[in-house]
């Protein structure tokens, strides 16, 4: 498998360590990382972004798309690559989770690893709980205002 799924609830440390999960160390391996995990705060959650070199070229193409030394390019960049850590993954399959990204996260004790395809989030469990739920109860909105275009359209159920 070439992507991070499925998600995984794993205990941290005093010290802020916390094993990988296998199937994203996996992931990782093949995706040419270079000993490290890209990690940073995400921009709109209380999670951390993190990944491997296949999500640091998302990154640069999406900064490749906008106007050298513009301001949009110059504030995401700062966004994105200003606040990277990279983690090292030692050999028990470990990684530090730097305090500053813990307080972003508000991880303490139990860690959830979420994956979403190119890259994955690192999580408070409970916080997660809740973000999950409200995106199933939107992709159920979706999914009923998907079915009503439907039944309104030639052949539908309002013919």
């Amino acid at each position: 498998m070439d992507r991070f799924v499925s998600t995984f609830t794993i205990k941290i440390d005093a010290k802020g360590r916390v094993s990988v999960p296998a199937s994203f160390r996996a992931v990782l391996e093949r995706d040419g990382y270079a000993g490290g995990i890209y990690c940073y705060p995400s921009l709109d959650a209380p999670a951390l972004d993190a990944g491997g070199e296949r999500l640091a070229g998302k990154i640069d193409a999406l900064l490749n798309d906008l106007t050298p030394y513009s301001e949009e390019r110059d504030e995401l960049s700062v966004a994105l690559y200003g606040d990277v850590q990279v983690l090292s993954i030692d050999g028990d399959g470990r990684i530090v989770l730097p305090e500053s990204l813990r307080q972003h996260a508000g991880l303490q004790d139990r860690v959830a690893f979420v994956g979403l395809g190119d890259k994955f989030q690192i999580w408070e469990p409970e916080r997660f709980e809740q973000r999950r739920q409200a995106a199933r109860e939107k992709v159920r909105d979706h999914k009923k205002l998907f079915r009503s275009e439907a039944d309104k359209s030639p052949g539908g159920a309002e013919d």
